[in-house]
């Protein structure tokens, strides 16, 4: 069953997990939020965001640490307002044609940034989009409520339900589809869009196969089609693959004609993280392009 979210914040640091207590004094005369370059925010999330990958980013929003004895001000935190990769996503969850939507893509502080930082960091990171990306009318962000721990039992992600979104008043407008998917033994989600290409022969299959075998699935037999090794290498593979509940989704419009074009409110801001459904045997067998959605 669902268990109560616990009360603190999240930090990350080498794609481990770390917390904050929540209420911890914030002070932000120490801070400072600016622009990034691309490769430098790129690095820094892809060193400590849990998932390693970066996104197609629109705006790259940083935290800066000035410390008093130091020339150089040390980057702390980062914010990716990104490109969706699903065009249907902008319009189904603010009522906005993609080209003004973009999503919160990763949104990741280091672990000794006291809490209450991120909602700050937040409002000014928003500012920032808005002078930056003056199309842009509309945020779109999810939260996943589901944790992931790696093949040992250490916790990864704790799941999180979007506190730092409530708190930045996000409208809830809705949940993404259940679907199973299948994490590594690192904790990592394996791409359901890798996983196609590899079944179908794409551009992007070799390295998908790549990233499989660094995950500890089995070579590829000599006359095995595509279709069947990736069954077969998701079966016998290290892998977990959990039947998840759905993402939370937010969204935000940045003027009050865009906030207007919202859809209505999903329900109550959830407060416990979920469950998820462990697969038998007999799922991992059946395994099908249903995952490609």
């Amino acid at each position: 069953m669902n268990q109560l979210a616990l009360d603190f914040c999240q930090r990350w640091r080498d794609q481990r997990e770390a917390r904050r207590p929540a209420g911890e004094p914030f002070n932000p005369s120490r801070f400072e939020v600016g622009l990034v370059d691309h490769a430098e925010a790129r690095a820094f999330v892809e060193q400590h965001h849990y998932s390693g990958s970066y996104v197609a980013a629109r705006c790259e929003v940083a935290l800066w640490h000035r410390p008093a004895f130091r020339r150089k001000d040390a980057l702390v935190g980062v914010a990716v307002f990104s490109q969706s990769m699903n065009q249907a996503v902008v319009p189904a969850r603010t009522g906005q044609p993609p080209s003004v939507g973009v999503e919160l893509g990763r949104f990741v502080l280091l672990d000794w940034v006291e809490a209450n930082a991120e909602t700050w960091m937040l409002a000014r990171a928003f500012a920032l989009l808005q002078e930056q990306k003056r199309e842009v009318r509309a945020v779109v962000s999810y939260s996943d409520p589901v944790p992931r721990r790696t093949a040992d039992g250490t916790m990864v992600m704790p799941g999180h339900v979007g506190t730092i979104y409530q708190a930045h008043n996000g409208r809830l407008v809705g949940r993404s589809s259940p679907r199973w998917r299948t994490y590594g033994p690192d904790g990592r989600e394996v791409s359901q869009r890798a996983l196609s290409k590899l079944r179908r022969g794409e551009v992007g299959a070799d390295y998908a196969y790549r990233v499989l075998l660094a995950m500890g699935a089995p070579t590829m037999r000599r006359g095995e089609g595509a279709a069947e090794y990736v069954k077969r290498a998701i079966s016998e593979g290290p892998f977990t693959r959990i039947r998840h509940p759905g993402n939370y989704a937010y969204a935000w419009g940045l003027d009050r004609r865009s906030r207007r074009r919202l859809p209505p409110t999903f329900g109550p801001y959830p407060k416990k993280v979920s469950r998820a459904r462990l697969a038998g045997d007999d799922v991992l067998a059946s395994a099908t392009e249903e995952d490609d959605a």
